[in-house]
């Protein structure tokens, strides 16, 4: 009894130390220059919301990042100068962009489009 109840203890450590070393693995960045952008649409009943963060998901520093929303003219573009490893910005569409999709370059020659997406609507949640 006592020997299986060793077995049991030393087999759940080594399964967890194995997903602690797996999970720790997988969120290192692999690349030095990479970008993440999710852009987000909320239509409700009366009015909508929208937003847009970027991530530098990057080993390194990237410069010069334009966010471009869509829409042309010159309120349809922002300009951040640097974004360090892991540094996380949310940014407002400008009232005159299509919301369609997003474009963000930077200086590194990282280039990212993604269209926005909708939040999932649940029954009996605000907005729903």
């Amino acid at each position: 009894m006592r020997r299986m109840l060793m077995y049991c203890v030393f087999g759940g450590a080594s399964v967890t130390v194995a997903l602690i070393l797996v999970f720790f693995l997988l969120s290192v960045p692999t690349k030095d220059f990479a970008i993440d952008i999710d852009p987000i649409k909320d239509n409700q009943n009366l009015f909508s919301t929208s937003r847009v963060t970027v991530a530098n998901i990057g080993r390194m520093t990237l410069t010069n990042v334009v966010v471009d929303y869509g829409g042309g003219g010159k309120n349809a573009i922002e300009k951040i100068s640097s974004l360090s490893p892991g540094e996380k910005i949310l940014l407002s569409p400008p009232a005159n962009s299509t919301l369609k999709s997003v474009t963000v370059t930077a200086d590194q020659g990282v280039k990212v489009t993604k269209a926005y997406r909708t939040p999932l609507k649940i029954p009996g949640m605000m907005g729903s």
